[in-house]
């Protein structure tokens, strides 16, 4: 999977702005896929000029003029044969793992912080996923499918919820042991 069939895919329902596919990437997208804003751009590029998409200008008054990208018929083939691909292994990486697996070379107030922090920022993804699902339901813009990954994504975070704040107690357990 690369930003390509990324983009391809988000094409393949309607037409849309740089921005707006960049805006996909930050909030539909970011809970399991993840693009910078320097990826999306020069991809773009790089797929108009293999023939994949197009690219309309359109002129806003008072506003800069605005890209608009739509897939082409060779595009849509090139996002089918992806999806008819056989599916890659899930590829995981985490700051915050790895500075937990190695826990135990710092303080354990240090990791209770890093922990706590792990709450925090997870709770907020939680109700930001929470609120886009609700919308999407409510709205009818969500596929079966769309509906499946996003609660797949509630779930994992709830379970990890759970794990940190199970962490946050047995690693207070063990600062006052040790205390």
């Amino acid at each position: 999977m690369t930003s390509q069939d990324v983009i391809l895919g988000i094409l393949m329902k309607r037409s849309l702005s740089g921005y707006d596919i960049k805006n996909m990437f930050e909030t539909v997208f970011s809970y399991f896929y993840n693009a910078s804003f320097g990826t999306i751009y020069p991809t773009l590029s790089k797929m108009e000029k293999e023939g994949l998409i197009t690219k309309e200008s359109v002129i806003q008054e008072g506003r800069p003029n605005k890209n608009v990208y739509s897939i082409t018929e060779e595009g849509q083939k090139h996002f089918k044969a992806y999806m008819y691909s056989p599916l890659q292994a899930n590829e995981f990486k985490s700051d915050a793992m790895t500075r937990l697996f190695f826990g135990e070379f710092i303080e354990v107030e240090v990791m209770i912080e890093y922990l706590e922090y792990g709450v925090s920022s997870t709770e907020d993804d939680l109700e930001r996923l929470r609120k886009m699902y609700e919308n999407g339901k409510s709205n009818s813009l969500m596929s079966q499918t769309q509906e499946i990954c996003i609660q797949i994504g509630i779930e994992n975070m709830e379970s990890t919820l759970r794990i940190l704040m199970a962490g946050i107690e047995r690693l207070s357990h063990l600062k006052m042991e040790k205390g």
